[in-house]
């Protein structure tokens, strides 16, 4: 499973990003294939959920079930 999260990182809502963040969800969950909020956020290109995530201390190099990293 994604996470309310991932599907705002995903399509680069930062406003539901900072919701989510205030409500204490974790930054850094990550789904069933080891990606997490960064994966999706620069996958799809989107800067400025990327820097909110990173300010948020969430591992950059974090690896998912092939060894890929976020960035």
């Amino acid at each position: 499973g994604r996470t309310p999260l991932s599907y705002a990182t995903w399509s680069g809502d930062e406003a539901v990003v900072n919701l989510l963040f205030a409500k204490g969800v974790d930054p850094d969950f990550k789904d069933k294939d080891g990606r997490t909020p960064l994966t999706w956020a620069a996958e799809k290109g989107h800067e400025v959920v990327v820097k909110l995530l990173l300010a948020k201390g969430v591992d950059p190099d974090s690896k998912d079930s092939i060894g890929r990293t976020p960035l």
